[in-house]
This record gives C-alpha cells, structure tokens and sequence, in this order.
C-alpha cells in the first residue's frame, strides 16, 4: 500500500486480495487486483495525488461488481477493446464500433 493510506484502505486491500486468492488467481495477480481496486477507490475519493478520467468519471468497482470483466456477460468495454487495439497498432481502430474491434481483436 502507499505511504499514508488509512487503515480503512490497508482492511480494503487485504479483503480484496484474500477474495481473489480464494477465487483461485495466484497471489501475484490477486495482490495486483486489490492494488488496482484501491486506487481507484483511492483516487474516486480525492485520497491521490494523481487520477485517471476513468478513475474519477466511471462507475465504481463495488456498484460494478465485476460486470464489465473480460468473462462477464458482455465481455470488455470499448474502451478497454480499442485501448487493446491501440497497443496492438490495429489500423481503423478509431473508425470501428465496439462489435467491430471484438471481430478484429479475437474476442
């Protein structure tokens, strides 16, 4: 955890992590997962000195619930798909719709 995170945020992290680790993900992943969970939570709250639009703009994880995972119902957002295609250089990514980068990227 940062330097001067609260308690609150340390219980936060630790719950994460153990929900992942007992879901089956290694403890790499699952401490990544607590990590990017309480940042954000860190970063919706004013608590960081930095935050992404996403960050602040967005629904947040615990009304979320899961329900934009890449194994939820309707799989990755658009954003997260033309942010893949945009590592992967896909040319027409900013032309193309969210059924169209699924189609090119595999998913």
């Amino acid at each position: 955890m940062p330097r001067g995170s609260s308690s609150k945020r340390e219980r936060q992290y630790e719950h994460i992590k153990e929900s992942a680790e007992s879901r089956g993900e290694s403890t790499k992943r699952a401490k990544e997962i607590a990590a990017r969970t309480v940042n954000k939570e860190r970063a919706r709250s004013g608590e960081s000195k930095t935050s992404s639009k996403s960050s602040t703009q967005d629904k947040s994880s615990s009304k979320r619930g899961g329900e934009r995972s890449h194994s939820g119902s309707e799989g990755p957002t658009y954003d997260q798909l033309y942010n893949e295609a945009k590592r992967r250089n896909l040319h027409g990514r900013s032309n193309m719709n969210k059924a169209e980068l699924k189609r090119k990227l595999g998913h």
